[in-house]
């Protein structure tokens, strides 16, 4: 995850006309975007929302949920509605770092050997359960997600812009499973959940179903690409213009610093979780129609974004205490600025 554009502080100056018309219809786009993924998506508005913050952030998200909460087909619902480049990659057991990467290959013919680009050449990868493949394949995506580019054979080679990683993982079975490394989940922008649906969602669902709606085939849904390079663009120079406040620049740190100093947690929020909270927050107040930050833009994206930045003591998870448990608390702690 790249750190957000420099904090303005105080007022921005003020856009022309043409640069506001130009975001006003930058939004407009991504809220025909939000529509688009829910001719597929019944119900999981959180995680859309999710979605479309970290495409404006430039950050990855982890998606967590039970098999069949439609995690892989929300992704692939986000792919379809945007003009972008998509690939997946299903992650096994014996997956290898350049079946993901990419890697030199002989030609008998030149005798010589030329770079075959992986799968994470693209601009949304779809990485599906991530964690079913051991660490060593899993650190194939840590250069990827962090300096937007692959290094093979000592040569950089970048990755398109954007390019966003959106990786599923399954909660509840863990037995063939690799937890994740620290390093790794400080990568991802968001962690969202994708909780089961509603009752009225999941009757919603089957009546889709029986009037003939197809996963597998979207576009016989009508989903069609909306948003296109230009329009993410001109909503990440409208994010980038988010005034910020030195008062919520610190009430950012102060959060962050108190899940540092909470008796259950024995790694908190580092830093660069500081920055990953100001950039989605910016993002959210923008969505919304606003060109500054305030304290309720901080704490709508508070969970998401710290939720997996925090590492619980064993004594504390034994007694039921959840990294959503400890940030919530924080929030009702830290003095909010007026």
């Amino acid at each position: 995850m790249s750190a957000p554009p420099p904090a303005p502080t105080g007022t921005t100056g003020t856009a022309g006309p043409a640069a506001a018309d130009t975001h006003d219809a930058a939004r407009a786009a991504l809220e025909v975007l939000r529509s688009e993924i829910a001719k597929a998506v019944v119900g999981q508005d959180p995680a859309v929302t999710g979605l479309v913050v970290a495409l404006l952030c430039r950050g990855h998200v982890l998606l967590e949920g039970v098999p069949g909460v439609a995690k892989t087909l929300l992704v692939r619902a986000l792919a379809a509605s945007l003009e972008l480049d998509t690939k997946r990659v299903q992650f096994t057991p014996d997956l290898m770092p350049s079946d993901v990467t990419g890697s030199l290959v002989y030609d008998a013919r030149t005798t010589e050997f030329s770079f075959q680009p992986g799968p994470v050449f693209t601009n949304l990868l779809l990485a599906d359960e991530i964690n079913r493949t051991p660490p060593k394949t899993q650190s194939s995506l840590l250069e990827a997600m962090e300096e937007r580019q692959v290094t093979v054979d000592g040569t950089p080679r970048p990755l398109p812009d954007p390019f966003l990683v959106a990786a599923t993982q399954n909660p509840v079975e863990y037995e063939g499973t690799y937890p994740l490394p620290e390093a790794q989940l400080d990568r991802f922008l968001l962690k969202l959940t994708v909780p089961l649906p509603t009752r009225a969602d999941e009757v919603a669902v089957l009546t889709r179903h029986a009037d003939g709606f197809d996963p597998r085939n979207l576009k016989a849904a009508g989903i069609r690409p909306v948003v296109g390079p230009a329009d993410l663009e001109a909503a990440r120079a409208a994010v980038a213009r988010t005034a910020v406040s030195p008062e919520i620049a610190g009430y950012v740190v102060d959060i962050c610093r108190a899940t540092r100093e909470s008796p259950s947690v024995s790694l908190g929020v580092s830093p660069r979780g500081a920055t990953a909270l100001l950039s989605t927050a910016r993002a959210w107040a923008w969505l919304t129609g606003r060109d500054y930050v305030t304290p309720d833009d901080v704490k709508a994206l508070a969970l998401p974004t710290l939720r997996h930045r925090i590492q619980l003591r064993p004594e504390a998870q034994m007694e039921g205490v959840t990294p959503d448990s400890v940030i919530t608390v924080v929030l009702a702690q830290v003095p909010v600025p007026r």
